[in-house]
């Protein structure tokens, strides 16, 4: 028996309510761990809804719009391509196949490679140490545990004057399908995935117009940040609307819409289609929480504590069910910090920093406090700031449309956020996550050696700022 499995797991029976970014890692690394795991999993596959419609087949199409749009920014160049053409089935063979079918397989394999046994039905609490499952058939069967981890995850939230039943009226899901491309296409909301939608549909020929409720796109991201990305979508779709509501919608030949804001007085327009992405709802109602004796907290989230402990002591929750961020990156954390708890380690839940990515046109990525948040607090702060347009490599891809910041604490400098607008943010944001959590000094960035010439060193140089200038931005030291 490997250390792993000698522990207080041997034997124990686990059962998983969810197997998606936090469910599945969670009965992995139980299992692991010499637990007797169970996933209730109301999908036929693992991996909910990130992998098979959402994060994972999202990301497959935004590489393709990335791909558009370079072939027909590459004139600039002096690289002439055709238009491209798009074969709109073949795109969504290779989503579904290629993408989601090649790591929903691996999943499976996984499970079955670490003896997890995996039940497809919807699962409901019976008591405190009991699960209904009721398969698609209607067959029923029960499971008893001595812990459970409750991941359900969440789904779009739905506004109900909002005529949702209609096919001209998607919710994310409906987007990914790929069922067809609009002339025209209506996007109300202006956050993560309706930005991230509207990136897609505009490349592949929609006419896709913005409508948001706040006075700006992004609004949990610094508005110096996301500028950038306002500036570069206003010239991909046909216009972003905000501070502006969307206070009737009418589905039948097209959706006819009435606008409300300082622009728009019961302004009526028409499109093909209507996304409607204005945030998701925990998947907390219909799973009997209230036959276990699982309290609730706000907005239907379950209550936890700093261990991921519902108010039932062997019962736990984690993931977009318990709260904000609904990201799948930190229910896979909960994972592994409820995995520790149940395996008798100390451990709780923690992070100084949890990074967030909108995978647009540029990227956007923000990590820690952001600048808006630490004045709003009072939190004593100062900015170091270095603008893409002095990045060599940035140049060299003809995209110097972006900018890094740091944000330190001016007594002792440590970084304590990071901001980043530009093509990669989401794979630069790991650097600032990584100085956040370890309590890095902005000396150390400016010290730590980037390689020449890479977008990374707009991390190195932001943090240069620190001295008031860089190397390739002049000013007072």
């Amino acid at each position: 028996m490997s250390a792993l499995q000698d522990n207080i797991g041997a034997g124990r029976r686990l059962v998983v309510l969810g197997g998606g970014p936090g469910g599945y890692p969670a009965a992995f690394l139980a299992a692991d761990a010499g637990f007797n795991v169970t996933i209730v999993e109301k999908d036929p596959t693992l991996g909910g809804v990130c992998l098979n419609r959402g994060c994972i087949p999202s990301k497959a199409l935004l590489h393709a719009a990335k791909l558009i749009n370079e072939t027909r920014e590459a004139a600039e160049w002096g690289l002439e391509y055709a238009e491209p053409k798009l074969d709109i089935d073949k795109l969504r063979a290779f989503t579904q196949k290629k993408v989601i079918g090649k790591m929903t397989g691996g999943l499976k394999a996984n499970a079955r490679g670490r003896k997890v046994n995996v039940m497809q039905g919807t699962g409901s609490f019976v008591d405190a140490h009991t699960i209904r499952v009721i398969s698609d058939t209607g067959e029923e069967d029960t499971i008893n545990y001595d812990y459970c981890i409750i991941s359900t995850g969440s789904s779009p939230t739905q506004i109900p004057i909002f005529p949702h039943d209609s096919p001209l009226v998607w919710d994310s899901t409906d987007a990914l399908k790929l069922e067809e491309i609009p002339e025209t296409l209506l996007v109300v909301g202006g956050g993560y995935i309706g930005l991230e939608m509207a990136t897609v549909y505009a490349a592949l020929g929609s006419k896709v117009t913005i409508v948001e409720m706040l006075n700006r796109i992004v609004a949990q991201a610094d508005p110096d940040l996301a500028a950038h990305l306002e500036r570069r979508m206003k010239k991909t779709v046909e216009q972003i609307i905000v501070d502006t509501r969307v206070t009737e919608m009418i589905a039948d030949d097209k959706v006819t819409v009435t606008l409300s804001g300082p622009d728009h007085d019961n302004t009526k327009m028409s499109f093909d289609r209507a996304l409607i992405s204005v945030g998701r709802t925990p998947n907390s109602k219909g799973i009997g929480l209230e036959n276990a004796g699982v309290a609730m907290a706000d907005r239907g989230f379950i209550a936890v504590d700093h261990q991921r402990r519902t108010s039932v002591p062997h019962i736990f929750a984690i993931g977009d069910v318990v709260g904000d961020p609904m990201l799948a990156h930190k229910a896979s954390y909960e994972a592994k910090v409820v995995v520790d708890v149940i395996s008798g380690k100390a451990s709780a839940y923690d992070p100084i920093a949890i990074p967030a990515v909108v995978f647009t046109d540029p990227e956007l990525a923000w990590s820690g406090i952001t600048e808006s948040e630490a004045k709003a607090q009072g939190v004593p702060h100062r900015v170091l700031s270095f603008p893409w347009a002095a990045s060599g490599r940035a140049t060299t891809l003809g995209r110097s449309d972006g900018m890094t910041k740091m944000i330190i604490d001016p007594h002792n400098e440590r970084v304590i956020g990071v901001g980043i607008c530009g093509v990669g943010a989401g794979e630069l944001i790991g650097e600032g996550t990584l100085a956040i959590e370890t309590g890095a000094l902005a000396t150390d960035v400016m010290m730590t050696i980037h390689a020449h010439p890479t977008l990374s060193e707009t991390v190195m140089e932001a943090a240069e700022m620190l001295h008031g200038a860089s190397a390739h931005i002049a000013g007072r030291r």
